[in-house]
């Protein structure tokens, strides 16, 4: 491979990742369906650690659901890497994890659509 090859792959990737990280961090936003929810359950494991302040409360749970959301979503990108026997992620795996969040993003992006925010 050579290096003007290798350098558009890794291109290639920086688009993937800031797809990947637009769409976790859309899916952390207040109109997500999982927000409620894990604000309610985040609160009181917050309180334990003194944070009381509805403010770093939200930022905390939106940021909690964007890492989740990465960390779930990059799972069929992995078994999809090791059933094929890459040692290295292509645009293929990438496309795959950019996919599954996509899968698991679309309940927010409808509630965006739809102005329930």
């Amino acid at each position: 491979m050579s290096e003007m090859d290798r350098r558009e792959a890794l291109l290639k990737q920086d688009g993937f990742f800031i797809g990947i990280a637009s769409l976790s961090l859309l899916n952390g936003m207040h109109f997500s369906p999982y927000f409620n929810s894990v604000a309610i359950l985040f609160g009181p494991i917050l309180r334990g650690f003194y944070i009381t302040s509805p403010v770093v409360t939200f930022y905390l749970t939106s940021l909690l659901i964007a890492v989740s959301t990465v960390m779930i979503s990059g799972i069929p990108a992995a078994i999809y890497e090791r059933v094929t026997g890459r040692q290295q992620s292509d645009p293929t795996s990438m496309a795959v994890w950019l996919g599954a969040l996509f899968l698991i993003t679309l309940p927010s992006l409808m509630g965006l659509l739809s102005g329930n925010g």
